[in-house]
This record gives structure tokens, C-alpha cells and sequence, in this order.
């Protein structure tokens, strides 16, 4: 997955217990950031089903999540718990993102977001005709023009988005 331009940005997640109590727990998160209709978005990796991916993104190796891969074939656009996440495995650009919560938190509209995603492999048929892809609908576009093969995997990712750290909330 790649971190470009916040590499070194730490996100401070506040973290409370079943109980309510008035003390506020932290910790550290590597924010990463991606592409959701031509804006940026920003991220965190708790879990990993892939074991490799989970030590390179330090996050937990929970193998379990595969168990919420539907049945395939399954139309891109038909919604489950799982939603798709582009990734490029050359590192080109920034992981692509369907779908975000609008507005992010607790006043979110967008019932179609899932911080469960599934991912998908992105590789250019001539790495020369590279461009940055800022959109679900821009690399379906491209795929369709022949530019790009998607790839399935059965890795699956809890990457919820949170707030930009560079905006006043």
C-alpha cells in the first residue's frame, strides 16, 4: 500500500473502553492516505489477512477476516460489508478507495462505506502510459480502454478513514 507525503505522520486514535469513564486512552497509527473521487482521504491499518502484508503494514494478522469474501462473480458495484480497495503493487500512486464516510464521523450519510475492503491489484499494460487514477470510475474507465488488468486477490483489509490531521474538526 503506499505512503506518499505523510510518511512520518503519526494519528493520535482515542481509544475508550465498553465502560463508560471519563479517562481517554491513546495510541500511535501510521496514517496513510488514498484516493476517493478525486479527493485525498486519509486512513489507518488495524488488521490484515494476509500475514506478510499485516508485518509490512504492522498491523494484526487476523486471518479470519477472509470469511467475509462473498461469492464470486460479483458485480463491482453491488454492495456488501466488504468493499473493494485498489492497490498498485509497483507503488505508482495511492490506493483507490469506492467508497468514504461523508462526512467523516459520527454525521456520516454514506451508507454505502465499509472499512472492510477486499483488495485488488492494479497493474498497467505499458508501465509508460502511467497516469494518476483518482477515482473508482477512473480506473474502471481505464480498464475498459484496455490501459489496466485488476487483479482479484483474497486479502482483506480494516483500514477505517478518520479525519485529516490537516483540517479543524
Amino acid at each position: 500500500m503506499t505512503v506518499r507525503g505523510v510518511l512520518g505522520i503519526l494519528l493520535m486514535v482515542g481509544l475508550t473502553g465498553c465502560a463508560a469513564t471519563n479517562s481517554t486512552k491513546q495510541v500511535s497509527l501510521p496514517l496513510q492516505s488514498a484516493w476517493f473521487n478525486n479527493d485525498i482521504v486519509y486512513y489507518v491499518t488495524t488488521d490484515v489477512s494476509d500475514q506478510d502484508m499485516a508485518k509490512e503494514m504492522g498491523a494484526n494478522y487476523v486471518p479470519r477476516l477472509r470469511d467475509a469474501i462473498p461469492n464470486y462473480p460479483k458485480p463491482p458495484r453491488q454492495k456488501t460489508v466488504l468493499e473493494r480497495v485498489y492497490g498498485f503493487p509497483n507503488g505508482e500512486q495511492r490506493n483507490i478507495f469506492p467508497s468514504a464516510p461523508t462526512p467523516v464521523g459520527y454525521q456520516s450519510t454514506d451508507t454505502a462505506y465499509s472499512p472492510l475492503w477486499l483488495m485488488y491489484w492494479v497493474k498497467w499494460v505499458n508501465p509508460d502510459d502511467a497516469y494518476e487514477l483518482k477515482s473508482e470510475e477512473a480506473l474502471l474507465d481505464a480498464e475498459a480502454k484496455g490501459l489496466v488488468n485488476i487483479e482479484r486477490t483474497n486479502v482483506v483489509v480494516n483500514c477505517p478513514i478518520v479525519p485529516s490531521p490537516y483540517v479543524s474538526h
